[in-house]
Formats: C-alpha cells, structure tokens, sequence
C-alpha cells in the first residue's frame, strides 16, 4: 500500500504561499476596519454589532465550501479552484471597501469581503491533511503560520508606510477614508490575488486514485468510512432542537422584557435559529431527502470526533479574545493611551497608526516563532506547546493596561505573536489525525464554528459589557480577553492528541 511521500522544504512553501495574500486582506481588515467605521459615523459601542457580519459570514461559507471542495474535482484539482475563485472576488472586495460612501454600504462590504477571504481560506486548512504524511503536519501548518505572520506584518503597517514612508496623507475631510488607507487597501488587493496564484500555479494536487491508494485512505475506506458516512436518525435532530428552540426564545423574550441591549438578540435569535437548523435536518431525513450537503454537513457536526470537541472549547475562549484584541485595540490604544476619542483628530490618527505597528509587531513575531513551534512540540508535545503559547498571549493582552508609552507596547505584542502563531498551527495540527480523510474539507469548515461562535458572543455582548460594566472604558476588554485567552490555554490539556508523533 502506498504512503504519502514527505515533500521538501520548497514544496510545502509553494502549497503554503497563497497564505501570504490571504493575510493581507485579514490584516487590512482586522487592523483598519473599525477605523472605516468610526470614521463613517459609528460610536464605539456599536462597532462590535457592525463587526457581526464577519463571523457569521464564515460561519456559513466555510462548512459549506468545505464540503463543495471534498467532493471536486477538475482540471484545476480538489482544492485549488476555491483558492482562485476566492482570491478574485477578494481582491475586488479590498478595492471597493475603503471607497464606501457611508456607513451601511462599509458593513455590506465586510460581509462581501469576508465571504471572499474565507473562499480562499478555507480549502488551504484541508490541504495541507491532503498533501502531508502524518509526521509533517505540525511543519505544513507552522509554515502557513510564516506567511500569515509575514503578510500580516506588511499589510498592518501599510498605513504607516505609506503616511511616513510615502508622504501620502493620513488624513481627510470628515466622514471621508484617509488616502494611505486607500492606498494599502489597492495594494492588498493586488498581493492578494498574485500570491494565491503562485499557489495554484506551483502546486499539483494528488487525483483521487493517488489519495486513495495511500496507506491511511485505505485503511480508512476499510475500517471507518462507512460509519463516517452514516446518517443520524430525524429522531435525534427533532429531539434536540425543542431545547435549543425553547432556549433561545426564552433569551430573546428577557432582552425585550428587560430592555436590555439590542445586540443580545443575535445570541437569542443564534439559538433559536440552531435549532430551526435542527427542525429542517430531521424533517428532510425524514422525507428520504438525507444525500444532500445540508443534511451531511449538520450530521456532522454530531459527529465529531471526541478530539475536536475538546478542541472547539479551547477554540472558543482563544477566539473570543483575538475578537476582543481585534475590534476594540484601536478604541482602546487612542483613548487610554493617546487620550482621545475624537477619529477626526491628528492625534487619534497617530495612536490608529500605531495600532497597525502593534498588529505587525504580533504577526512579525509569530512569523518567527512558527518555525520555532515545531521544535518545543519535539521535545515536549503539541498540547504543552499551545498551553504556554496562550498564557504568553493572555499576559501580553492584559498588560496593555499598565503601559503609558506606546512604545511599550510592543512588549505586549511579542506574548500575542506567540500565542497567534500557536492558534494558527497547534489546533490543526492536533485536529488534523483525529479527522476521516474523505472528509478532511467539511470538518474543517466545521471546526470554524468554534472559531465564528466565540466571536459572534463577543459582537453581542462586548458592547454592553463596555457600556455597562467598563463605563466606557475599552482597554477592559482586552484584559478580558486577555483571561479569556489564558483560560484557554490550560483547557489544552484535557485535549486528547490521537496523532501525537511524540507517543
């Protein structure tokens, strides 16, 4: 029975290069978007409800392309017809978003954008399971974590680049996008669209009589396919849902009662729609409409594997904290520590830039410590490793609040780089052997949930948490993520490794 052959250091750089463009756009995105949005109108504590499209964007679009990718192929191959497609419409989305007239069409654009990025992403998780031999997992997802991390650092500081470098204006009338934003976003398209393609261009998928003829397919379609592929009964999707259904409308019924904010709807109406989600599945079981991707992809995700259910619930306090990180750094840098709120400002504009230096500091520091991580897991194991990771990110999030100089800052940054790089090879190198190989795509697209859900939870409950309890402050929310992210790390070690190289 044939293996899958262990590729050379140039082989998994190509196959992982398309990383780089699609870093850019996250990074143009994370690091600018809330900026767009103040600058177009929006108070802080409404930027966390207009943040809301990106998560449920890629709740939806991930397990779907997931599953879409699992079953092509073309002349193109599996995978990469999704990198290119994504790669187009986002490169289209970075030209379009920061030329947004008003508030309403920037949010439109974040879900249009979103959805393109997430495209492309998507697909690249299952490659790597695709293309690697057990054993070069932890190297394949480390070598993504390089080029997020590179990219991320370009892309973040493009604003300061082209504002200190280019003497292109950092400012602009009110209400109005200021150049050197204009011009990173037209920038970030176009490194987008040309690194994906060097992906696609360099890197030849294997045809499914490769993949099945591979040691661990085999003993796959063997042993486990066919109950990978069974399908639930209606009975356990319609039992379900009546929990999920009373849940959220009893939610949904005390934010209305007490007048609570109006953001906690989406965590009332989440549950209510889950388990409407639920009512449908049974009820096409039911109809003999089960062969379809719908039905399959909800089954699935009834049946993951005990490793990735251990996994989501480290996923879902690391994620909760990078969305915190992500949407409130901006707020909470220009007013806590540059001392003004006002987006129109000079002053704010400096402290908004240095945001973006602080977001390519953690990408630059975990574009070095990605090829560190393979080695601490040699020597002591992957859980280990991601467990000091997080509690190096939690540490760097909450001493933002002690750090007057900006310059300081950066320190806090090196603990965030580290647990970034982390977060984005540990839980997939982890999750990778757990998973069945015919289903590598939709898993994965799954496994997103745990990502998307913590920070549609952070979009509804962060406003109110830094309205009401914070009295408006937005440094406490990065040190609540920062103990959210710490948490995290210490759950790493109920996870079971199956596929642990070190056992």
């Amino acid at each position: 029975m044939a293996t899958k052959p262990r590729l050379s250091f140039w082989q998994i750089w190509n196959m992982s290069f398309g990383f780089l463009g699609i870093q850019f756009g996250f990074a143009l995105q994370n690091a600018n978007v809330s900026r767009i949005f103040e600058t177009l109108g929006a108070n802080v504590e409404d930027i966390p409800i207009l943040w809301i499209a990106a998560p449920v964007t890629g709740l939806i679009i991930q397990p779907i392309i997931g599953y879409m990718s699992d079953n092509t192929w073309n002349r193109m191959g599996r995978r990469r017809p999704y990198f290119l497609v994504g790669a187009i419409l986002a490169s289209v989305a970075l030209f379009i978003m920061p030329n947004s007239p008003a508030l309403w069409v920037a949010a439109g654009m974040l879900w249009i954008m979103d959805a393109s990025i997430n495209i492309s992403m998507e697909p690249f998780r299952a490659f790597v399971g695709d293309m690697l031999p057990s054993e070069q997992r932890t190297r394949g997802f480390a070598m993504q974590s390089f080029f997020i991390g590179t990219g991320a650092v370009v892309a973040s500081a493009l604003p300061y680049i082209m504002t200190n470098w280019l003497d292109i204006a950092n400012t602009a009338p009110e209400g109005q996008i200021p150049p050197s934003v204009k011009y990173s976003f037209y920038t970030g398209g176009a490194v987008f669209l040309v690194a994906v393609l060097w992906t696609v261009l360099r890197t030849k998928e294997y045809s499914p009589e490769e993949m099945a003829a591979f040691q661990e397919e085999r003993k796959e379609k063997l042993n486990n396919k066919a109950n990978a592929d069974k399908i639930f009964p209606a009975s356990k999707f319609l039992k379900s849902s009546v929990f999920w259904i009373i849940s959220g409308t009893i939610l949904a019924f005390l934010v209305y009662y007490f007048e609570l904010e109006a953001e906690l709807y989406i965590l009332g109406f989440g549950l209510l729609f889950f388990g409407l989600v639920q009512v449908l599945t049974g009820t096409l079981i039911n109809s003999g409409k089960s062969k379809n991707g719908f039905v399959e992809v909800i089954n699935d995700l009834f049946k993951m594997p005990a490793t990735m259910k251990q996994l989501a619930i480290v996923q879902f306090f690391s994620w909760f904290a990078l969305f915190a990180m992500w949407i409130y750094t901006t707020a909470a840098v220009t007013s806590h520590i540059y001392g003004t709120s006002d987006s129109g400002s000079e002053l704010y504009n400096e402290g908004a830039n240095w945001v973006g230096i602080m977001f390519a500091a953690y990408n630059g520091f975990a574009a070095i410590v990605a090829f560190l991580l393979p080695v601490l897991a040699k020597y002591t194991n992957r859980k280990i490793t991601h467990l000091v990771a997080l509690v190096a990110g939690g540490l760097g999030l909450i001493s933002i609040y002690f750090f007057n100089d900006p310059n300081l800052l950066i320190l806090s940054m090196i603990g965030v780089g580290i647990a970034w790089a982390s977060i984005l090879a540990m839980p997939y190198a982890i999750l990778t052997g757990s998973l069945p190989q015919h289903k590598l795509g939709v898993y994965m697209g799954i496994f997103n949930f745990f990502i998307v859900i913590p920070q549609i939870l952070a979009a509804s409950i962060l406003g109110f948490f830094v309205r009401n309890i914070a009295g408006g402050h937005a440094i406490y929310a990065l040190v609540l993520g920062g103990v959210s992210m710490i948490i995290a790390g210490f759950l790493t070690l109920l996870v079971n490794d199956v596929d642990d190289p070190n056992k």
